[in-house]
């Protein structure tokens, strides 16, 4: 793949037809000693997964990428840049789309009419202090085909009736986008960033179920915390904090 037009500047690309996995690539690389910002791109994953082990259904024709990062600064505050993910992806889709029915669902997935069409994947590690040495940033984002076989029903941005773009150009639109929000979360914080999420979130003052590590709660989706955290209302009086999970309409 050759660097697509309007690439941002100081970003690097590789790019495979066939990989394992774009994030598992971005380890490898870090391992090597590459520093970031690098784009990785596939065209076909053979071992390509989600958040939890999950499979990440990697055929021909929808965009895998990860983007390789060496956080040397706030690395406390790196789970934040899930929601930066999340809004540049589906600005990429919004783009793609303009008529759908786009919402934010915790904490990483893009939903077009209520199902999923893009996914986020946050892989990390390093040594002293829980300092990262390197931050992946796995994106799939559903252009052409959408599996079927899945508990959360997804969809393509083919399937809800818009023309999507080749994997190339929808690689460096999402870079792009990824540059403004990154943007602004590097020159003002999370802040901003957590409003812009949360005006599009899905279940936002609903019930909705949480499924954790170990067990299950049930309660009203009052928002995000200063950290991303979901915050659930399972009483009157009872405000609980949410870190990880996955959240069910």
């Amino acid at each position: 793949m050759t660097t697509p037009d309007a690439w941002p500047v100081g970003h690097a690309l590789r790019h495979f037809e066939d990989i394992d996995s774009t994030n598992e690539e971005a380890r490898r690389l870090a391992a090597a000693g590459v520093q970031g910002p690098l784009w990785i791109a596939a065209d076909r994953q053979t071992r390509g997964r989600g958040r939890r082990g999950r499979e990440w259904h990697s055929l021909t024709g929808n965009l895998y990428a990860t983007l390789l990062l060496n956080p040397a600064s706030r690395v406390g505050q790196c789970a934040q840049l899930s929601f930066v993910a999340a809004l540049a992806a589906s600005e990429l889709v919004s783009r793609c789309a303009p008529a759908a029915n786009l919402k934010l669902k915790w904490p990483n997935d893009v939903l077009a009419e209520g199902r999923k069409i893009a996914g986020i994947l946050l892989e990390a590690s390093g040594t002293g202090a829980g300092a990262p040495d390197w931050l992946a940033i796995g994106f799939g984002i559903n252009l052409v085909w959408h599996p079927s076989d899945v508990e959360f029903p997804a969809t393509s941005i083919m399937a809800i009736g818009a023309h999507p773009p080749a994997p190339r150009d929808a690689l460096a639109g999402l870079a792009v986008s990824w540059i403004k929000w990154y943007g602004t979360w590097e020159a003002v914080g999370f802040a901003p960033i957590r409003e812009a999420w949360l005006a599009r979130a899905a279940g936002l003052g609903e019930r909705v179920r949480a499924r954790l590590s170990g067990e299950e709660a049930v309660g009203v989706f009052e928002g995000i915390d200063e950290t991303g955290a979901l915050l659930l209302r399972e009483s009157t009086e009872g405000l609980r904090t949410i870190a990880a999970g996955d959240v069910y309409f």
